[in-house]
């Protein structure tokens, strides 16, 4: 029996096809990585006047050329340098949002929680679709059903007199 050109063909298309990368859409953590909230930028380095006055370096000290890196970063943001003691009571102007961001209580720890969560529903998810003959998108494919049609949403807002903004064409 001879095996045909095309099946030999499409068979290691097959084969190769599961060696792609996995795009942006892979969310998975590599590592713990970076704190988004922990970049700071840094102020123009100054040379000292005399380098033999200099003082000892202190391990988790503060940084001569930044002293008070989160305290700029509060006033570059319009906000008040007292927001980062945490003992300080939370201003008048802010207690109406802090009052319904916290309305249903305050978890600790949300983030890893969350993380712990989203990872256990993937899993179920995934257990029906582990075996694809082509690369997909797991991400979008676990939460098929949580996603929204935003030209069927914008389509029902202005069907219901709201105002709506422009949107793109949707076969781009």
């Amino acid at each position: 029996m001879r095996i045909s050109p095309f099946i030999v063909v499409l068979v290691g298309a097959i084969a190769v096809s599961g060696c792609a990368q996995k795009g942006l859409r892979d969310l998975r953590p590599n590592g713990p990585g970076p704190d988004e909230f922990m970049v700071l930028p840094n102020k123009p380095l100054t040379p000292p006047t005399n380098y033999s006055a200099l003082p000892a370096p202190t391990p988790g000290g503060g940084n001569l050329v930044d002293p008070t890196p989160k305290a700029d970063l509060v006033a570059a943001l319009g906000g008040r340098s007292s927001a980062l003691d945490p003992n300080a009571a939370i201003p008048g102007s802010d207690g109406a949002l802090v009052t319904a961001a916290s309305r249903y209580g305050v978890e600790p720890g949300v983030r890893s929680s969350l993380a712990t969560e989203d990872a256990a529903y993937r899993k179920r998810a995934r257990r029906t679709g582990r075996i694809k003959l082509f690369p997909v998108d797991r991400y979008a494919q676990a939460y098929r059903k949580e996603s929204l049609n935003p030209f069927n949403e914008t389509e029902k807002f202005r069907r219901s007199g709201f105002g709506t903004p422009s949107a793109p064409p949707s076969d781009l």
